[in-house]
């Protein structure tokens, strides 16, 4: 093969496609249309889906009929891909993909099938927690299933003058075992963590008050799925303030609900949102595959 074709083989040519941004009416959100993610994004392409992503904090492609490997090939441009803890519901042959499913074969879970029970912003008990996830629909109940995505940037705007300064300077604690016990009580789908799995997963401290690395925005960042304690006040403080904050956050004003269409892939920044899975009828199949990308330290 000659040099010239060697290179074409190993970087395959990129055109650019015709696709719309259309921004949704609600507090955030988009979707883009006419784009293809079976073909590899021109470099232009790609910075319009990367400001989309920016400025609108959830972004979702319709109709992809996208490979594991194209979409794990898609969410590495944006950075590194993180590997949940729970690592028997990765995809076979693709450790980066975590499936998230209600679906049980032979009396065992293929997937997570409670992922995003609470309001949450994903691995934010990471050290390095994630810039933004992707996930991409595989089966779809034929009702409910919906995910719901909260703007926090607007949810730090609005926050009461003595909210903020109750907050102001101060940090949390992240732990992913702060809901473990009660989630592995009521579903089959949170096994018992091994020594090394908990060692993974040792809680965390981040600003309560984060800013967003690539716009310079200020955006709440807890969680009543993984945030514990404010550092440095009595429990019953900590518990208060925190109780506040996760009601302002996930106020209906702030909030674009996601109604799930065949091969939407969804992708959202956890520096910007929270999010929470609305649920279905547990006898109606349903199951996506997800990647996250390694963020900053939130500062």
């Amino acid at each position: 093969m000659s040099a010239v074709l060697q290179q074409q083989a190993t970087h395959p040519i990129t055109r650019n496609q015709e696709f719309e941004v259309r921004a949704f009416d609600a507090p955030l959100g988009a979707e883009i249309v006419g784009l293809d993610l079976s073909v590899p994004l021109s470099d232009s392409d790609f910075a319009r889906v990367h400001r989309a992503h920016l400025d609108y904090h959830v972004v979702v492609f319709r109709d992809q009929r996208i490979t594991p490997q194209q979409h794990v090939e898609f969410s590495a441009r944006f950075g590194p891909l993180q590997r949940h803890v729970l690592k028997q519901f990765a995809l076979a042959g693709h450790p980066e993909i975590l499936i998230v499913s209600n679906v049980v074969e032979d009396g065992k879970p293929i997937g997570l099938g409670d992922a995003g029970k609470y309001w949450h912003s994903d691995l934010s008990y990471k050290e390095l927690p994630s810039l933004g996830s992707l996930l991409h629909a595989q089966e779809l109940p034929s009702e409910g299933g919906d995910t719901l995505f909260a703007n926090q940037h607007l949810a730090y705007d609005e926050l009461p003058a003595h909210l903020r300064s109750a907050i102001e300077g101060r940090s949390a604690e992240h732990s992913y075992l702060a809901k473990y016990a009660e989630l592995q009580k009521n579903a089959p789908w949170r096994p018992k963590l091994t020594e090394a799995q908990i060692a993974e997963v040792q809680a965390v401290v981040h600003p309560i008050v984060r800013t967003h690395p690539e716009t310079g925005k200020k955006a709440l960042f807890v969680s009543e799925h993984f945030t514990t304690r404010v550092v440095g006040l009595p429990e019953d403080e900590s518990q208060a303030l925190l109780d506040e904050l996760f009601a302002l956050s996930s106020r209906d004003e702030l909030v674009y609900r996601h109604q799930w269409a065949d091969h939407d892939l969804v992708f959202w920044d956890n520096r910007s949102v929270t999010h929470l899975a609305a649920g279905c009828p547990d006898h109606l199949r349903r199951k996506l595959f997800r990647t996250t990308i390694e963020g900053d330290r939130p500062f």
